[in-house]
């Protein structure tokens, strides 16, 4: 069996004026609310993966909308926002969109469900990795409850996140389009 018959069916045109800047939007406020200080104790260990939910949506459904460079820069502006190890956010952010580019084509017209086990594995990954990475820059083994409630934190929001960003994706992007048709 060739590979081309597991490719994920091709991306429509974006015509509608800064339409494709959306993605890269959404992403970057979602990085922001995620960052977003707020005067309530222990709320970064309570804050879910924003900007993951986003990086996933968008290179699952419009991978051509939200380049590398991008992420590379909503990475590097968080490390920057947070004060955390420059490097670490960008790290993530394009580790995750590299491995779901990678399996697209099962996340691609499945149900909700399947969408929703994908992202579970992604964000388990991506915050293990984090976890990992910051034990190893610290040169001691930090604590994972605050890892493992984040990641409980993130899977149970991501329908909501991932709800939104389709309506967005839909009256944005493929809205228009849409219309054109009829």
């Amino acid at each position: 069996m060739a590979i081309r018959d597991f490719t994920a069916p091709a991306l429509p045109r974006v015509n509608g004026g800064a339409a494709w800047l959306v993605p890269v939007l959404t992403t970057i406020i979602a990085s922001l609310l995620t960052i977003l200080p707020l005067r309530i104790p222990g709320y970064a260990a309570l804050t879910p993966a924003l900007a993951l939910m986003a990086v996933y949506h968008w290179t699952i459904y419009r991978p051509d909308l939200l380049p590398a460079l991008a992420l590379f820069a909503i990475g590097i502006g968080e490390d920057l926002l947070t004060g955390g190890l420059v490097g670490v956010g960008p790290l993530t952010l394009l580790v995750t969109r590299a491995v779901v580019l990678r399996a697209r084509r099962h996340f691609v017209g499945r149900s909700f469900p399947s969408v929703w086990a994908g992202f579970t594995m992604i964000a388990g990954g991506a915050l293990l990795g984090l976890w990992a990475l910051h034990c190893l820059l610290e040169v001691s083994l930090l604590n994972p409850r605050n890892t493992v409630f984040r990641l409980v934190l993130t899977i149970a929001v991501f329908p909501v996140a991932s709800f939104l960003l389709g309506r967005i994706q839909r009256a944005l992007i493929d809205g228009p389009r849409l219309m054109r048709r009829h």
